[in-house]
């Protein structure tokens, strides 16, 4: 096992103690911490109440190629390390984080105002099942051989070299842990560049893999702005594997950079998703699984946020959804109470904000929500939920990202009108099909254009599962095999039968 990355002390400018939990807030780059090249900072601020948490090494261009270099040095002994070994060590790994659960959990609610609860009881033991699920998934990695005129095939996956895993701030080290897992048990090394509003539990999970033997250089972690630390990496021609989870926009400009060089990307991009409620279910469920959607303030890529209702079934269904949002408790995301916690920032809140005043101006109706949460103050926001909108409208075809749902209505009887309004957007990520007919759920779900569909119920997820969107939610899928099948480079080793070596 390696030692320990040495702490700073505890006044070093380089630390930060986070609900109680020292931070070191410098690069990590080939092993060891390393402030960025120019000096540079930013300030990471709590969604909570605003305050400062932290002064983050702000990296850049020079910062960008010293990660990828140590990616690249650290690569040829790593593909060549044996599969056992990778596992053993990335269960080390999920060993550190399961005793660092509350040190983590406590950093991650003040980074992204998460609930505390989700992140004790969820999030972080997923960050530990991400990392055991892929170990093991390496160790049981075949394929068949088979024979073609008595030629035998052999098909592997062969490490494909250094990669770039871009992540987001919503759920910052389990959508992390979910590409460094695969990547690292096929044999890549890894530059992680989090996302600069949440920056925190990267650098954690940084130190954690180092104290449980990752060798140096395998996990890199460059914290920094996307056109500053981002824009260079992808570029980079030492690059192989890019994963990027975020807006369609980045996405362009990232497979615009790695079309240069040829380098596969796979791309989760959000969605646009719809919830369709039919006369023959259960109203309460349709209700219950319609306010989960706002989980996490709504800041759920998957969420289902275009409520689609059988005419018949609208009122039952709005009366049993608004008794469950008015149960719900908005508050401090650390109170064990809270249901509905703040948005990640400022900026964000105003955003998803102006998608509900242009929505109302334009004649949408919030028959629950539709503002800002006063009584909380900061970045909270009500949920909110708005009818009278037009199929064609900004807020049915544009995701908000915010705990903002829309309700319409499709003629009784017309399933083809309800697949026709699910599957109206450029997006694809995910659907939800609420009904109490077995063959309807086959019809509706066979026609949906969606990565994953739901049928009576919402966010099942298995790793064993293929994950990524169709249209503009994404590009590749990720998850079991696929996720070995994206970050190698499949070989096909064909042999001619036994007695076809000559001897002279």
């Amino acid at each position: 096992m390696a030692p320990p990355a040495p702490a700073p002390p505890a006044n070093s400018p380089h630390t930060a103690t986070v609900a109680g939990v020292p931070v070191d807030t410098r690069h990590w780059i080939g092993g060891r911490r390393v402030p960025s090249a120019s000096g540079a900072t930013f300030t990471d601020h709590s969604p909570l109440d605003g305050t400062p948490l932290a002064e983050i090494a702000r990296g850049g261009a020079d910062d960008a190629r010293a990660a990828v270099a140590a990616a690249r040095e650290a690569f040829p002994a790593w593909a060549a390390t044996a599969p056992a070994e990778r596992a053993r060590l990335l269960h080390a790994v999920a060993d550190g984080v399961q005793a660092r659960i509350e040190d983590l959990a406590v950093v991650e609610t003040a980074d992204n105002g998460a609930l505390l609860r989700s992140h004790r009881r969820g999030v972080m033991p997923r960050v530990v099942h991400n990392l055991r699920y892929f170990a093991d998934r390496l160790l049981a990695l075949s394929h068949d051989d088979f024979v073609t005129r008595g030629h035998t095939h052999h098909v592997s996956w062969d490490p494909a070299g250094p990669a770039v895993l871009i992540t987001p701030w919503n759920a910052p080290l389990m959508l992390a842990s979910w590409k460094i897992a695969p990547a690292l048990a096929a044999g890549n090394t890894v530059v992680l560049k989090p996302a600069e509003w949440t920056p925190l539990t990267a650098s954690l999970f940084a130190g954690i893999a180092h104290e449980a033997g990752l060798p140096a250089g395998v996990l890199n972690v460059l914290q920094g702005y996307g056109p500053e630390a981002g824009a260079p990496l992808v570029a980079d021609p030492g690059v192989r594997r890019i994963s990027f989870t975020g807006s369609v926009p980045t996405a362009r400009r990232i497979a615009a950079a790695a079309a240069g060089h040829l380098v596969p990307c796979s791309f989760e991009l959000g969605g646009k998703s719809p919830l369709l409620v039919f006369a023959d279910a259960d109203p309460e469920l349709a209700a219950d699984l319609a306010v989960e959607q706002y989980d996490n303030a709504g800041q759920v890529c998957l969420a289902a946020t275009r409520i689609l209702v059988e005419e018949s079934a609208r009122d039952a269904f709005l009366g049993h959804f608004l008794d469950r949002v008015r149960k719900l408790t908005p508050g401090d995301p650390r109170d064990e109470a809270t249901d509905v916690g703040p948005a990640i920032h400022p900026r964000h809140v105003e955003r998803v904000d102006g998608f509900v005043r242009r929505a109302l101006d334009a004649g949408a109706k919030a028959v629950t929500g539709g503002g800002r949460n006063h009584a909380l103050g900061g970045n909270h926001y009500l949920p909110t939920l708005l009818t009278d909108v037009a199929q064609d409208s900004e807020i049915v075809q544009e995701e908000v990202f915010g705990p903002v749902l829309t309700l319409q209505t499709f003629p009784d009887g017309d399933e083809d009108e309800a697949v026709r309004l699910a599957d109206d957007t450029r997006f694809g990520l995910a659907a939800t099909l609420v009904t109490g007919d077995r063959e309807r759920a086959r019809r509706v779900a066979a026609r949906l254009v969606a990565g994953t569909v739901w049928v009576n119920c919402f966010f099942v997820r298995d790793l064993s599962a293929p994950f990524g969107g169709s249209r503009e939610s994404g590009i590749g899928r990720e998850g079991g095999d696929w996720s070995f099948d994206f970050y190698c480079d499949l070989k096909n080793t064909v042999t001619a039968p036994e007695g076809w070596a000559r001897h002279g």
